[in-house]
């Protein structure tokens, strides 16, 4: 995993200190912190602004901060360590599904997000649940047990699912009879270093002042509201001398095949031998030629990211108590340290022929493709737009998803979901008699699609409140979409793709509803 120091790029000490400089002017809000080792040393531990505005606390790289999803490494982590094997939780994780109807996604298939399960925190907006509502164990626990279908067969695909590290850490917990915070601190956090590191359930506040905020530089700053409690998906509190310490072992560590970085690090595959590109808590991927392995973390006020580049043994942490792009300063700072820039877009392209709106038939969501101002592709087909860049042949990507024509269609392909499909062109206008009352017998959950003066709106209502009416978008023959822009957890689901069907009269009978974390629903039409 590593090797000898003297093939690592020589960082320019100059030039990436200015990248490091810049980065509060070019990610501006009221505070954050960087740190940025190589080879077990630090080289930059630097923090800037508040962590809170108003009480005028400094940020510091001992200040307490919401690393949200990179709490799930560790969650894999507790769990490689606390157990030999873990296919001994398969049955545990069957039994907190007492209604499902498929067979059971495996402990594995939760650690690797391959579970198939939808997001807890999507179907909570189909429950009706309002953006900053309550949310705690009695209600994740009621969403999960209720779970009758899973949206693929475990193993054959990848979706992001929060409540996958839940679940486990709920298990590690009534298997050891110890807390999950008691067990990360005897396990991991002790031994690694992290002194201060511990589980903030509570997302309201940080026992040291530490204030999220939402807003811009041009729109102000507000103190963001959450009142969801958080365990093994995105509860970790840590500071970034806590971040520190655990790059420090990463590295310490690389060597040691039966150490947790490097177990948890560990190629990961699909049901059918292919590669999947996250695993145990942590993504992977490449960028400036170099590979990496690491995570972000986001709830409403708080960004984080973590890479680890193995062939250069170089760790960056980013942290930010705003709503800046953590994984983009992440890179500006490894592309300083290597002394590399991002690939420059082609310009001047012309619009490719498959620009519009697509149907992909396997998930029933729409996927919608145009040009962005500067000339990039923007895709929203998964949990959020996309940006491609155009290239020369026509095609565009990214890296995780390619679009290309092929015999007069659309090929998409997403390797890092395991899924590649031809998607099907959406040509014509939706019809505007779709309004009605919709029961999702599943859920026991209810979409209302309401005329009023002509414009359609709709909304999702269920045993946790009732949704707002939000403006349908028609997008194709009998396909609406119904906006999702702000939800529970930080990074909402988007839209919600509403695909009406009709009985051979021409009439509206029931209609499927769903988006990249939670799809494959129907709802059937009610009477009157």
């Amino acid at each position: 995993m590593g090797r000898d120091t003297s093939a690592m790029t020589i960082i320019s000490v100059a030039r990436f200190h200015r990248r490091i400089e810049a980065l509060s002017r070019d990610y501006p809000g009221p505070g954050g912190a960087v740190a940025v080792l190589q080879a077990g040393t630090v080289l930059v531990r630097h923090s800037w602004g508040w962590a809170n505005a108003e009480r005028r606390i400094p940020f510091t790289p001992r200040s307490l901060f919401r690393m949200c999803s990179i709490t799930k490494q560790f969650t894999a982590a507790l769990l490689l360590d606390a157990f030999a094997d873990p296919t001994e939780f398969d049955g545990d994780v069957r039994a907190r599904l007492p209604l499902l109807e498929q067979p059971a996604p495996a402990a594995l298939h939760l650690a690797h997000n391959q579970s198939g399960l939808r997001d807890y925190w999507a179907v909570a907006m189909l429950q009706g649940s309002p953006v900053e509502a309550p949310f705690g164990t009695a209600e994740a626990q009621r969403l999960i047990s209720a779970t009758r279908s899973l949206h693929f067969a475990p193993g054959t695909r990848y979706s992001y699912v929060n409540q996958n590290f839940s679940i486990l850490s709920d298990i590690l917990e009534a298997r050891t009879g110890r807390s999950f915070g008691e067990l990360l601190r005897t396990r991991i956090f002790d031994p690694v270093g992290m002194h201060t590191a511990f589980v903030a359930e509570d997302t309201r506040a940080m026992p040291d002042g530490t204030e999220g905020y939402e807003g811009t530089q041009a729109t102000g700053f507000r103190a963001a509201e959450n009142r969801i409690l958080w365990t093994g998906d995105a509860g970790l509190g840590a500071s970034l001398d806590d971040m520190i310490a655990w790059e420090r072992h990463i590295d310490a560590s690389r060597e040691d095949a039966q150490s947790l970085p490097r177990r948890l690090a560990a190629l990961v595959s699909f049901g059918d031998g292919s590669p999947a590109s996250y695993g145990f808590g942590l993504a992977r991927g490449s960028d400036f030629g170099q590979p990496w392995v690491g995570h972000g973390g986001a709830l409403r006020g708080w960004r984080s990211h973590r890479l680890y580049l193995p062939k250069e043994r170089l760790s960056v942490v980013v942290m930010f108590n705003h709503l800046g792009d953590a994984h983009g300063a992440a890179l500006d700072i490894v592309g300083a340290a290597l002394g590399k820039e991002r690939p420059a877009q082609a310009r001047g392209l012309p619009d490719p022929a498959w620009l519009g709106t697509w149907m992909e038939p396997e998930t029933g969501l729409a996927a919608r493709a145009d040009r962005l101002p500067d000339g990039a592709v923007r895709l929203r087909f998964g949990h959020s737009a996309e940006r491609l860049e155009l290239r020369e042949d026509g095609t565009a990507g990214n890296g995780r998803t390619t679009l290309r024509a092929a015999d007069g269609e659309l090929q998409m392909d997403r390797p890092q979901e395991n899924q590649s499909s031809r998607v099907t062109r959406l040509v014509g206008a939706a019809r505007p008699d779709v309004a009605g009352r919709y029961h999702c017998a599943e859920l026991d959950a209810t979409l209302t699609v309401a005329d009023a003066g002509g414009t359609i709106y709709g909304a999702f209502s269920g045993h946790l409140g009732q949704g707002r009416m939000e403006l349908l978008d028609p997008i194709g023959p009998d396909v609406w979409t119904l906006p999702c822009p702000r939800a529970l957890d930080h990074t909402p689901p988007g839209d919600w793709t509403l695909a009406f069907r009709r009985d051979g009269s021409g009439t509206v009978g029931s209609v499927q509803v769903g988006c990249w974390l939670a799809r494959g629903l129907t709802y059937t039409r009610l009477p009157g």
